[in-house]
């Protein structure tokens, strides 16, 4: 079972797994253990001895280095309240009407609420986007930013170079919630906002008194201060593992034996992990890591997989325009560094299945398509990219010269004419299987 709140029977117990999680990132392996204490002990078992933060744990949550335990719930259950009521609070924004939740909504797990390939902000809210809007949840479990990742030894090969890796945007810039926050708020194209703005805001809200309260009395006398604090609010809201890493799909009581798959899902499953057929696990790890923790279906890998551009960018209308991901535009610490063109990080699948918008470029708008792609890119390009002439335009959104990045393992080791790797039943199977990652599962009593 997973250290969060919802496994936790008591107030205070829920408390106390909120804030492992709020500093928990780099204890991953000890919240595993952790998890399994929770389930069958005492609240005493989970629980340390009465004192204040560990050095460095109070810095990271701005509270005073004498805090007591005590002190340290009741901050971090004011700054995630608040961080909600940020996060939901249109009048943070350049234009007044968008919040961080309208293109994260909480109703499709916390990813786009429409099919839009990119969202529409800025302070007339008619500024589209560059990429599509990605999931929040499970994103506390990224890691930094790594050009040779190694997992820990716990979970998984500490010797395996796993390349490029971690990271909370799609092309890995940022490494904290804290940053990522900062982002949409203040993109021309995003909220359109600025310090000041985001400062008057809350001085005007309802909840200032409350900000005082978490903050300190003088926090609202500076905007950047004020900003500063909005970004700590944010970022802790955003790590509360009930709401963003709460572990409830059909896959995760499958895995502890509270459900079973039908014969679709299962086979659907199957083929995901066939690393001849679907080899979707090579990126998207289904099974428990060594130290017993669910998988994320990520690896947080940067990979190239040579999507189509999509025309309906308005980007993209320039002929010149090129996102090439890690390697830029909005990138710059690896400008000039090839091997990096056309990478973007490796999503969670995780409730993959309330999305409507798929890749970094939201070229599709559905798994059907997906899933085509991956299964008939080599064998049947002319399927997804234009054909002029008689000549498939095959990487028609990658610089020719960066091509030796794309992804060629399979299903992506095919020749033109072959077969697919998956036909259609067996398209319809990992989708079955990718309907089971979706959070809030409750068993029928069918099942």
């Amino acid at each position: 079972m997973e250290f969060n709140a919802r496994t936790c029977a008591s107030a205070v117990m829920r408390v106390a797994c909120e804030r492992v999680s709020a500093i928990g990132r780099r204890l991953r392996s000890a919240l595993a253990i952790a998890s399994a204490v929770c389930a069958i002990a005492p609240l005493a078992a989970c629980t340390r001895p009465e004192q204040g933060p560990r050095p460095g744990e109070a810095a990271e949550l701005g509270i005073g280095s004498g805090a007591t335990r005590a002190n340290v719930y009741a901050s971090i259950r004011m700054k995630t309240a608040l961080g909600e009521k940020l996060f939901f609070d249109p009048s943070l924004s350049g234009s007044g009407k968008l919040a961080c939740a309208s293109c994260h909504s909480p109703a499709h797990a916390f990813g786009p609420p429409n099919a839009l390939s990119v969202q529409l902000g800025g302070t007339d809210l008619r500024q589209p986007g560059y990429r599509a809007v990605p999931t929040l949840m499970y994103s506390q479990w990224v890691p930094a930013f790594s050009e040779h990742y190694h997992d820990s030894d716990d979970e998984g090969d500490e010797s395996a170079d796993a390349g490029p890796t971690g990271g909370l945007t799609w092309d890995g810039r940022v490494d904290t919630h804290r940053a990522q926050a900062a982002v949409p708020l203040l993109s021309p194209f995003e909220m359109g906002s600025t310090p000041a703005r985001v400062a008057a805001a809350v001085r005007a809200a309802p909840y200032a008194e409350t900000f005082r309260a978490a903050f300190g009395a003088r926090v609202l006398d500076d905007d950047h201060a004020t900003f500063d604090a909005v970004l700590d609010a944010l970022a802790v809201f955003e790590e509360k593992p009930s709401v963003f890493s709460p572990y409830t799909s059909k896959y995760d009581a499958y895995l502890a034996g509270r459900a079973a798959l039908s014969e679709a899902e299962l086979r659907g499953l199957q083929l995901f992990n066939d690393e001849r057929k679907g080899n979707c696990a090579s990126c998207h790890p289904s099974q428990r890591a060594k130290d017993g923790s669910p998988p994320l279906f990520t690896d947080f890998g940067l990979i190239a997989l040579g999507v189509p551009r999509n025309r309906a960018l308005a980007a993209n209308r320039d002929p010149r325009f090129f996102d090439l991901g890690a390697c830029g535009p909005w990138r710059t610490d690896l400008s000039g560094r090839d091997e990096f063109c056309g990478l973007f990080r490796t999503p969670t699948l995780r409730n993959v299945a309330t999305r409507q918008t798929f890749f970094h470029n939201g070229i599709y708008r559905s798994l059907e398509e997906v899933l085509r792609f991956y299964a008939e890119r080599d064998t049947h390009p002319e399927r997804f990219y234009p054909v002029v002439s008689g000549r498939v335009g095959k990487f028609d959104d990658l610089p020719k010269r960066y091509w030796a990045n794309i992804n060629t393992e399979p299903p992506f080791d095919r020749q033109r004419g072959g077969k697919a790797a998956l036909d259609e039943r067996e398209i319809r199977d990992v989708i079955a299987f990718l309907r089971t990652l979706t959070d809030g599962y409750e068993a029928t009593p069918a099942e």
